[in-house]
């Protein structure tokens, strides 16, 4: 099993661009466990995390309902953003500037083969970042992501989730507000859920800005102690 993950920081980069990035990785990985399969070998298969902040953008997952984007097309223009039909599970989201998303493209067969517990170590890397700035965030039944006051009328969401997955090679992931622009949730039904809010680590901390260098330094930290991975700088 291969637990070195190369790690890349795209910047601030076009989801479309992004999204296409990711698919070749996944191909890749995919054609050589094919090719293993087939021919009985035993090549490795790599493992990558990439951390990127997108322009403005709406996303909406496979099972994801249409009318949970708020704006027409030509209002998406009014506001600078894009919007897309993607791959992923889950309903829709937005991504943009103050963001920090993270797309782990892993081969789950070097690490374990069960998807709900690679949901449940995402959420638990943004658990354990959060909590070394004071904030308590948990998961939300029935509602993947993490949560900041779950189960309470004051729930609010601060960090929104969606993977796909075939043959155990993961892609998309995590999308963590740091110093996001909340006003543009408002465009849409956020997940699909009704009646709950949004946050951002700035807003929670009551400040300005939120260092993202740091926060990525915490969440790469958490990533490789819960997944016993070891980063190498691609």
């Amino acid at each position: 099993m291969n637990k070195k993950v190369l790690i890349q920081d795209l910047g601030l980069k076009d989801y479309k661009e992004t999204w296409d990035y990711q698919e070749s990785i996944f191909k890749d990985i995919l054609d050589i466990k094919i090719k293993n399969r087939r021919e009985n070998t035993e090549l490795p298969t790599p493992n990558y995390f990439l951390f990127v902040e997108h322009p403005h953008v709406f996303t909406l997952g496979k099972s994801g309902d249409m009318t949970n984007l708020l704006l027409n097309e030509t209002q998406l223009k009014e506001k600078g953003a894009s919007f897309y039909k993607i791959n992923r599970g889950g309903d829709i989201t937005y991504h943009g500037p103050g963001q920090i998303v993270g797309y782990p493209i892993l081969d789950l067969d070097n690490f374990f083969t069960d998807i709900h517990k690679y949901l449940r170590f995402l959420e638990e890397v943004i658990i354990l970042t959060l909590d070394e700035y004071g904030i308590v965030a948990t998961r939300s039944d029935g509602e993947t992501g993490v949560w900041i006051d779950a189960g309470t009328p004051f729930a609010r969401k601060i960090c929104a989730m969606g993977v796909r997955a075939s043959r155990w090679v993961t892609m998309h992931g995590f999308a963590l507000n740091v110093n996001a622009n909340l006003g543009y949730f408002d465009n849409i039904i956020p997940c699909g859920i009704r009646g709950k809010g949004v946050t951002s680590l700035n807003v929670e901390l009551g400040k300005a800005t939120v260092n993202e260098t740091e926060v990525k330094q915490k969440i790469q930290k958490h990533f490789q102690d819960l997944f016993e991975a070891t980063f190498v700088e691609k």
